[in-house]
């Protein structure tokens, strides 16, 4: 183990020869994440609820988790997949451990369902993160809900003002009668988001078990359970 990770010290030192880079945590040369930004971003695994909704989420969104996820989303810093991936894997894994019949990877018969992105940030990103974090961690997306019409960018936005804009933006499309869902998304704030697209789910008749996201903000929310994966 020691050998290996020698080896692979002295190739990022090679790359970083090639093509500089800095780490997108806190901007230390020489490393896309240095060693002690990708052990801030060690999950920990945590259930929250929105509006009786339970959602487990790996990250809180602060200090380097909010910098890295920030420059992976609008910075282009998709070097940080394998991290970022791993962590929302370990959200999905402990939501569906707490559906009693959707024990193992991926659950029998229950879909990750995610929300697809607008057309702005399609066209400033040119891919959607949370697809590609589950598809780098072996797990299948499924885009559901479709958006009729464009949001605003919720930043900035108070609960309210984020519940109004995200109202009514997603459909089905189709009927989910038998159709079992896990929302997925990145980062968690009022809920806005991913309560649209249950919405959206459980109008087309479809059930949605609970939510999964990469990271949640956490400041005015108190934690209702913690994971066993956080020990």
């Amino acid at each position: 183990m020691r050998r290996s990770y020698g080896v692979g010290e002295a190739l990022l030192d090679a790359w970083a020869v090639v093509l500089p880079i800095d780490c997108s945590g806190c901007g230390r040369p020489d490393r896309a994440l240095c060693p002690a930004c990708r052990a801030a971003l060690r999950p920990a695994v945590h259930c929250t609820e929105r509006r009786g909704v339970p959602v487990w989420s790996a990250l809180d969104y602060t200090g380097v988790a909010r910098q890295v996820i920030a420059a992976y989303k609008d910075g282009g810093r998709t070097d940080a997949v394998g991290v970022l991936s791993a962590s929302l894997r370990s959200a999905v894994v402990a939501a569906l451990a707490a559906v009693p019949e959707a024990a193992g990877s991926g659950g029998p018969g229950i879909h990750l369902v995610t929300v697809p992105s607008s057309r702005r940030a399609w066209r400033q990103r040119g891919f959607h993160p949370v697809d590609l974090l589950l598809g780098r961690g072996g797990l299948a997306p499924t885009r559901v809900p479709r958006a009729v019409r464009e949001t605003s960018d919720q930043v900035g936005l108070d609960s309210t003002e984020r519940g109004a804009n995200r109202e009514g933006s997603l459909v089905a499309g189709r009927r989910l009668d038998g159709f079992r869902a896990l929302v997925v998304d990145d980062i968690l704030t009022t809920g806005a988001t991913v309560l649209e697209a249950r919405r959206a789910i459980l109008e087309a008749g479809g059930e949605v078990v609970g939510v999964a996201t990469l990271a949640e903000t956490r400041r005015r929310h108190a934690v209702t359970d913690r994971s066993s994966e956080t020990r």
